[in-house]
C-alpha cells in the first residue's frame, strides 16, 4: 500500500508563504511580493496609522467616460477618458508632484491609460478590484474610490499584477487576436457541418475532419455541381480508413439550395478566416525576429513530425523562432506543441524571475489547491477557477499526454485512476508548470524519461512505504531471493 500523500507532489501546504499569498482574478494575477507585517486596516484609523511607503503617491477610479484622480495635497478631479484628457490628467499629476500611481484594473478601461502613465515615466501599478474595495458601511462613489486608493497605494497595501515587457505584451495581443480568429472560423466548419448532415450527406461518418483533404475535395465538388455519390466517393484520399462502397453510400444525399447556399458561404468565411490567420502568422514571424537574442545558441536537433498540418496551425517555423528568442526549446516537453508553447511565451514572456519560486508561479496560474481553513480543518481544497490562457494552455497539453509512453503520460493515467480525468489533468498540468519554470528561468535542457522511470519510482516508494511500516510494527523487510515464497516462522495469529 502506497502511503498517504499530499494532493499534488510539490504544491505548496496551507501553512507556507505560497499558500497564503492572496489570489488574484484569472486575467491579473499579483507579482509575488513579500505581504505586510501588520494587519489589514478595519477603519480609516488602523490605517493611517500604518508607515507610509509611497509619499507622493496618487490614486485613479478608472471609467469608460471619465477617471476621477485623487493626489496627495490636492481636492479630487476628474478627467475625460480621451486621448486630450489623458494629457491633461498627465500635466496634473506632474503639477502635483506624483511619482507613483496606482489604477484598479478594468478591462480595456485602464489599458490606454496605464500605457500612457508608464511613457509619461510615473510608477504605475495596476491592482485587482479585490484589494480595492472600500470598508464595509462607508459610502461608495467615484470621489471616494480614487481616494480610498490613493490611501491605500500610500500605505503599500495595493499589490501590483502581472504586467509584461512591452515586446512580450505586444506578441500577446497577436497571439490572442490569432486565437479568435481560429475559434470564430470553427464556428463556420460547423456550420458546414450541420448544412451537410441537413443534405443526408453522412461525410462526417467517413472522414475524420470535413476540411482535410478528402473533406474539403468533396465539398468543393458537391458545390461545382456533382451528385454522383461514385464520383464523389472516388475523390477521398488513399490513406482513408473507410472504402469507396462505404463512402460512397455515405454520400448519397439530398441536395435543397439553401442548404447548398449555407455550405458555400461557410466555406467562403472559413477561408477567408484562414486568408487573415496567414496575415497575422506573418507579422507574429517578424515581431518574433526581433525578439532574439544576441548570443549564439547550439542549433536545435531535428525533431520527427508527429502528424499531419491542419489548416489552422502557424504558417512559419514557431519552433525555431521561439529558440531564439527564449534560448530554450519548449517544444522538446511532451505535450507542448509549437501552439502551446507559442501561448506560453505570449502570456509569461521569458523572465521568470517575476515569480521568485515554482510554487509562486504554479499558484498563480491557479494549478495549486486554495487551501480555505478554519478552526483546524480544512473546509476546501480545490484551485482557483479562472480562464488564464497560460493555465488553459497547460491543461491541454496536460490532456495530449493521456496515451503518451513517458514518464508524464505514466503519471497522468495513474492520477487518472486515483482522482478521476479532471484532477488528474490539473496535476500533470502542474507538473507540466514547474518543468516550464526550470527551462525558462534557469536555461535548463528538458531531459526526457520514459513510462519505465516512473514505473521504478512508484515502486521504490512502494517498497519504502513497506518498510517504514514494518519498521513500526517491529518487523524487518527482507527481499525474497527465490522464486517460492519464505515459509511463516513463529506463532500463528488466531482470527
Amino acid at each position: 500500500m502506497t502511503p498517504a500523500r499530499s494532493r499534488w507532489d510539490g504544491c505548496p501546504d496551507a501553512d507556507s508563504p505560497v499558500a497564503r499569498f492572496p489570489h488574484p482574478p484569472p486575467e491579473t494575477a499579483v507579482t509575488p511580493r513579500t505581504p505586510p507585517a501588520a494587519p489589514a486596516p478595519t477603519t480609516p484609523a488602523e490605517l493611517d496609522s500604518l508607515p507610509v511607503t509611497n509619499r507622493h503617491a496618487a490614486g485613479i477610479d478608472v471609467g469608460d467616460r471619465t477617471h476621477w484622480v485623487a493626489a496627495p495635497g490636492a481636492d479630487p478631479r476628474e478627467f475625460p477618458a480621451h486621448t486630450p484628457g489623458l494629457r491633461q490628467l498627465v500635466d496634473w499629476l506632474r503639477q502635483c508632484g506624483v511619482t507613483a500611481v496606482a489604477l484598479e484594473a478594468s478591462g480595456a478601461y485602464g489599458h490606454v491609460l496605464y500605457l500612457t502613465l508608464v511613457q509619461a515615466g510615473f510608477e504605475a501599478t495596476v491592482t485587482s478590484p479585490a484589494f480595492t474595495r472600500q470598508i464595509k458601511g462607508r459610502p461608495k462613489t467615484d470621489r471616494l474610490d480614487c481616494q480610498w486608493i490613493q490611501r491605500l497605494h500610500t500605505h503599500g497595501l495595493l499589490p501590483p499584477i502581472f504586467q509584461p515587457d512591452e515586446a512580450t505584451h505586444t506578441l500577446r495581443a497577436y497571439v490572442r487576436q490569432r486565437a479568435n480568429l481560429v475559434r470564430i472560423s470553427g464556428q463556420y466548419v460547423q456550420r458546414m457541418q450541420k448544412a451537410l448532415v441537413l443534405m443526408n450527406l453522412k461525410l462526417t461518418s467517413v472522414v475524420g475532419d470535413v476540411t482535410g483533404v478528402t473533406g474539403l475535395r468533396i465539398i468543393r465538388a458537391v458545390l461545382a455541381g456533382e451528385r454522383d455519390p461514385v464520383t464523389l466517393a472516388n475523390l477521398r484520399d488513399r490513406r482513408c480508413k473507410a472504402s469507396a462502397a462505404e463512402t460512397a453510400t455515405a454520400l448519397d444525399g439530398r441536395y435543397r439550395p439553401e442548404h447548398l447556399s449555407e455550405l458555400r458561404h461557410s466555406l467562403a468565411m472559413w477561408e477567408a478566416h484562414l486568408t487573415v490567420i496567414a496575415e497575422l502568422d506573418a507579422e507574429i514571424d517578424a515581431h518574433l525576429g526581433t525578439m532574439r537574442r544576441h548570443s549564439a545558441l547550439p542549433p536545435l536537433p531535428a525533431k520527427p513530425r508527429v502528424r499531419g498540418k491542419k489548416p489552422h496551425d502557424p504558417a512559419f517555423d514557431v519552433r525555431t523562432a521561439l529558440y531564439l528568442a527564449t534560448g530554450v526549446d519548449l517544444t522538446a516537453i511532451d505535450g507542448v506543441d509549437e501552439v502551446h508553447a507559442l501561448t506560453l511565451v505570449s502570456e509569461l514572456g521569458w523572465d521568470m524571475t517575476k515569480w521568485p519560486t515554482v510554487g509562486q508561479f504554479a499558484s498563480w496560474l491557479g494549478l495549486c489547491p486554495q487551501f480555505k481553513k478554519t478552526g483546524g480543518k480544512v473546509k476546501s481544497s480545490r484551485t482557483r477557477a479562472g480562464k488564464g490562457r497560460a493555465a488553459q494552455a497547460l491543461r491541454l497539453a496536460a490532456w495530449g499526454l493521456m496515451r503518451s509512453k513517458s514518464y508524464l503520460g505514466a503519471y497522468l493515467r495513474r492520477q487518472r485512476a486515483r482522482l478521476g480525468a479532471p484532477k488528474a489533468i490539473t496535476a500533470a498540468a502542474h507538473k507540466l508548470a514547474r518543468i516550464v519554470y526550470h527551462l525558462l528561468r534557469y536555461g535548463e535542457a528538458y531531459v526526457r524519461k520514459d513510462e519505465a522511470a516512473y514505473a521504478a519510482q512508484v515502486r521504490d516508494r512502494v517498497e519504502q512505504a513497506l518498510r517504514r511500516r514494518a519498521k513500526e510494527l517491529g518487523f524487518e523487510l527482507v527481499k525474497a531471493t527465490g522464486d517460492a515464497p519464505p515459509e511463516p516462522t513463529g506463532t500463528p495469529l488466531s482470527v
